[in-house]
């Protein structure tokens, strides 16, 4: 969802006049962690112009009237309130203390009369939770940390929160994923303003890559958990637990909510306002988790691991990996393997398997109107192994605007060569 200057909404609100793009105020919180505070400082508080990069003028701001005490115990001094967002035209809110606290009611006013005149808001990382908590991300696409986007999606519905991303451009609204991803979206910004040449020479004094994209993110691109945290606490946690140790057998949401002591749709309504997910693509999702896990850990052929996941058949398996993670299983097995060598030699890289068109196939596999089909997963936690999907119950595979879900990007298969890879093959999203 990352999207050039040229894709700005028409929505995107005319600039008050005393307001300029070129200043760029930055909100600071009390516990607030020193690194993502760090980003937009670099960024836009250096005159880099002998290297070719524009200036901006960098107002740092106090969010609220308290010692500003930073990760590590360090205390920082703002030269501004909240009265200095009245002249940026760009405020970025690079980080928040915490995503089980609300932010002070007068920065989110602040924040709404900014956007109001016509300001560029940016939220790097859990910022997007100030953001949101202000209305701003209200029907809009956005993203944030991955191990956080559970929360954001389930406590703001109206957002449409996608964490395969490393940033989304709504215009006059921008969000990042995680530490790194900060770097990424402030680097979008000054190309947007200044061009590919102000943003590349910029890169180049930072040390980082000119531009990145989630197809740079290779398979470590997960999510540690498949459920936000509060799920511990709630009854359903025990029907949970129970699908996870019961992925290989075959069962339906029925069961689950028969298990809860629900009618199917209680038990759907509850389980997405706990998870903001659809217990059936949740469910899913889990099963191509497992799948996941077995591709990297075992030998057993694709239809073995269909099996051993809960898939009625290897068709079904294929279609919902190929929608969740870029790539058919064999794809993904011999792009893992070829990254992960065995005994000091690479191991041969396979042509990737022709990858079958579930839209029918998977359908009839699966019994689509009849029971419901869905998923058997990775142990809740496993690094290597985690990534959510959400959408109706009757749309399978189809992302919903209220949901997320975090996958890897779009395989790429190198034609000349023959041999599947997938994109970028490194680090997890969060940067």
């Amino acid at each position: 969802m990352s999207q050039d200057s040229a894709a700005v909404p028409d929505a995107a609100r005319k600039l008050a006049a005393r307001r300029r793009r070129e200043i760029v105020a930055v909100l600071l919180f009390s516990g607030g962690p020193i690194f993502e505070s760090s980003i937009p400082l670099s960024v836009f508080g250096i005159d880099r112009q002998d290297a070719g990069v524009p200036r901006y003028r960098l107002l740092v701001c106090a969010g609220e009237d308290v010692p500003l005490r930073t990760t590590g115990g360090l205390e920082l001094s703002a030269p501004y309130g909240l009265e200095a967002i009245a002249r940026a035209g760009t405020v970025v809110v690079p980080a928040w203390r915490s995503i089980t606290q609300a932010p002070p009611p007068a920065a989110l006013d602040a924040l709404r009369r900014a956007h109001e005149e016509g300001a560029r808001i940016v939220g790097l990382c859990t910022g997007a939770f100030v953001l949101a908590a202000a209305g701003l991300l209200d029907g809009r696409p956005a993203t944030t940390h991955w191990m956080y986007a559970p929360t954001l999606a389930k406590r703001y519905p109206s957002v449409h929160v996608d964490p395969r991303e490393l940033f989304v451009d709504d215009g006059d609204v921008l969000t990042s994923a995680g530490t790194a991803a900060g770097i990424d979206l402030c680097l979008h910004i000054v190309r947007t303003d200044h061009g590919a040449d102000a943003a590349n020479a910029l890169a180049r004094r930072l040390v980082v890559p000119q531009r990145r994209t989630a197809a740079d993110l290779g398979h470590q691109r997960y999510l540690d958990r498949s459920l936000p945290e509060e799920i511990g606490a709630d009854p359903l946690a025990e029907v949970v637990a129970w699908a996870l140790e019961h992925l290989h057998e075959q069962f339906d949401v029925e069961t689950l909510a028969a298990r809860a002591y629900m009618s199917r749709r209680t038990f759907d309504r509850r389980f997405r306002s706990l998870t903001g997910s659809a217990p059936l693509q949740w469910l899913i999702t889990q099963r191509v988790l497992q799948a996941q896990r077995l591709l990297e850990t075992s030998d057993y052929s694709v239809d073995e691991v269909a099996g051993r996941c809960g898939f009625r058949s290897p068709v079904a398996l294929r279609g919902h990996f190929r929608r969740q993670l870029g790539a058919s299983p064999a794809a993904y097995r011999a792009a893992y393997r070829a990254r992960r060598p065995q005994n000091g030699a690479p191991e041969p890289v396979l042509r990737p398997e022709r990858v079958d068109r579930p839209e029918r196939g998977e359908r009839a596999a699966l019994g689509v109107g009849g029971v419901d089909r869905f998923a058997a997963a990775a142990v809740a936690g496993h690094g290597q192994a985690t990534a959510l999907a959400t959408a109706d119950a009757g749309e399978i595979g189809r992302p919903q605007p209220d949901a997320f879900a975090a996958r890897l990007p779009e395989a790429s298969l190198s034609r000349g060569a023959g041999r599947p890879v997938l994109p970028g093959q490194r680090e997890r999203p969060v940067g």
